[in-house]
Formats: C-alpha cells, sequence, structure tokens
C-alpha cells in the first residue's frame, strides 16, 4: 500500500488527507516512480485553493524525484531502478504515483533527489523570468524581492551568473546574510523598512540613485509599488508570483512615466508553449548547475507525513531557500 495525499475540496491545509491505496501498474506510456523526494512550491497552494481550480478529489505538489518501479510495454530509454524526475505534473504529493514516461527527465548522478526537487521549478522559473523573457545582460542591476525563499535564491545565483549586480530584499538579518553568502551584492531588510517611502529609500541609496534595471517579484502585496516607483529608466518589472497572497495593483502611469516593461512570467505556459526554448533553457542551467554557479539552497526537508507543517513553516515566511519533502 502506498500513501497518497488528497483534498476533496478546496481550502487550508486542514483539507489534506492521507489516504491508502494501491498503486497498480503502468499504462503502455507510463512508468511508476517511488518518490525519494518532493518539492513543495506556493503554486501548490493555489491549485488547493482552487485558484488553479482542478477535479476533486485532487492531488497537488508538481514536481519529484526518485526512483522507478516498473516501466509501461510502450516506454523505450528508461529502466527499473533508474532515478528520474519531472516537473509541471500535478499529482507530486504520494509516496508512488503512476506518470507519462514523456514527463521525466533523468536525474544528473551527481545530484541527489532532495537537490533535484529543489533545482527544478524554482530554478527554471528565476530562469525563464530572466533569461526568457527578456535576457538579462551583463552590468545590469537587478532588484529581488522575496530574496531568500526558493525562486529568490535561484533569481540571485542566475543573475550573478549572467554578470549582473544584484540587491536582495528579504524580511529578516538572517535571511540577508543567506542572500549575501550566495552573492548578493547588497541587501535590503524588509523589516527595517517601516514605511513605503522608505524601502524607496533604500533602493536609491542601494543603486546609487538611478534604480534597478530590472525587478524580480515572486511576492506582491505592498512593497510591489514603491519598488515599481523605484525602477529605472526602461527598466523591466518581472511579474513571477504572489507569495504574499495579496495582488498588487500597480498604477500604469508608472509604467509610462519610467518607460518601463511590467513582464508577466508564467512560466508553465512558458514551457509548454516554446519547448525548443524550454529545452535549452534547461541545457544550460544544468550546464551552471555543473559548474558550480549556481547551487541548490535547502531550507529543510521533512517526512511527506509533515505536509502541513511544511505549509505551515512556507506560510510563516521561515522558509530560506526550498522546502522538500523526503520519503
Amino acid at each position: 500500500m502506498s500513501t497518497t495525499i488528497r483534498f476533496h475540496q478546496y481550502g487550508a491545509p486542514d483539507v489534506l488527507t492521507p489516504e491508502q491505496e494501491e498503486v497498480g501498474s503502468p499504462g503502455p506510456a507510463q512508468v511508476r516512480l517511488r518518490h525519494e523526494a518532493i518539492g513543495v512550491n506556493f503554486i501548490d497552494t493555489a491549485f488547493r485553493q482552487g485558484i488553479f481550480p482542478m477535479a476533486l478529489p485532487g492531488v497537488t505538489g508538481v514536481e519529484g524525484a526518485g526512483i522507478v518501479e516498473a516501466v509501461g510495454s510502450d516506454v523505450q530509454g528508461i529502466r527499473t531502478g533508474d532515478r528520474m524526475a519531472y516537473f509541471l505534473a500535478p499529482g507530486s504529493y504520494a509516496e508512488v504515483r503512476l506518470i507519462n514516461a514523456a514527463d521525466l527527465i533523468r536525474s544528473p548522478d551527481d545530484l541527489s533527489s532532495a537537490k533535484v526537487a529543489t533545482v527544478l521549478t524554482k530554478g527554471l522559473t528565476a530562469w525563464a523570468a530572466l533569461n526568457g523573457f527578456y535576457s538579462l545582460k551583463a552590468g545590469e542591476t537587478v532588484l529581488v524581492l522575496g530574496a531568500a525563499g526558493g525562486v529568490g535564491t535561484a533569481a540571485i545565483q542566475i543573475a550573478k551568473a549572467a554578470g549582473a549586480r544584484v540587491i536582495a530584499a528579504a524580511s529578516s538579518a538572517e535571511k540577508c546574510e543567506v542572500c549575501k553568502a550566495i552573492g548578493a551584492d547588497a541587501t535590503i531588510n524588509y523589516s527595517e523598512q517601516a514605511v513605503p517611502n522608505a524601502f524607496r529609500e533604500a533602493i536609491k541609496a542601494a543603486t546609487d540613485g538611478k534604480g534597478p534595471d530590472v525587478i524580480y517579484d515572486p511576492v506582491g502585496g505592498d512593497f510591489a509599488e514603491p519598488a515599481f516607483r523605484s525602477i529605472a529608466w526602461r527598466g523591466r518589472y518581472l511579474v513571477v508570483g504572489f507569495a504574499n497572497g495579496e495582488i498588487p495593483k500597480l498604477p500604469l502611469n508608472l509604467a509610462l512615466l519610467k518607460g518601463a516593461a511590467i513582464v508577466g512570467v508564467f512560466w508553465g505556459d512558458f514551457a509548454r508553449r516554446e519547448p525548443k526554448a524550454q529545452a535549452a533553457m534547461m541545457a544550460e542551467l544544468a550546464q551552471w548547475y555543473a559548474q558550480g554557479k549556481v547551487k541548490p539552497v535547502i531550507d529543510r526537508t521533512m517526512p511527506m507525513a509533515e505536509l502541513k507543517a511544511a505549509y505551515a513553516r512556507m506560510g510563516s515566511r521561515e522558509v530560506k531557500g526550498k522546502l522538500v519533502l523526503v520519503n
């Protein structure tokens, strides 16, 4: 028997229910994968809350890594015992799952399953934002909001590897230290900015009055507008997500006055609509990981049975890097 964590209605983490089931044999184009690690992402919350509706009962979680237990009759190039991983395939909160072989990629030999589950969604989201929609140029200044989180730590490293100057904004001194340790050139502590104008002044000071060329925002909320008001002439504001829970309303006259672009970064659709660009992006990011330019940042690993506690930790804004569930 295998444990699968389902929800039968949308809502808070309390709707999650562990259920025992027998996972059958894979279909002709499927494999049966036993998870070793499962990534925890904010998009999982959006599925669970019905922001992104899915058929009920639902199993959320979009990425995982593990060992192949069985292979369908039509599957080529994958064998029992292979280490494989996937992303953008909802249904990962399970000890064992059936998944289409076409959704799998081979796990690198030099990365543990926990690290693989760290780099996929977060790393590729950051890469798509900074290099997929608009190419980041060496010498540009990037302001990363929510910089100590999973997509934030990935963005810092990817921007640095591209030759940019990075200013990391995070909610505590401890998180700012994490950002410095992975390459941030300067940091801004949100908790020290009691009013929006103070945040703008901090950005101004960190950029010598010019403002950031690129703002990478996976957070939303109250700091979005003062950040956008601080953007440099012809800057790019990258809308990556709303971890704060509040979708900001930006005055569009600011885009006019700054000659700035507001760019929505929906990496999932980018991957589906532009598969060739996605494949090239994955190959280059994998090379950067192999070269040590970008490294997985794991906040902690937790047993899958503690999924609700993982959500609570994520909601408390304590996470530094990425949360990973392990079996």
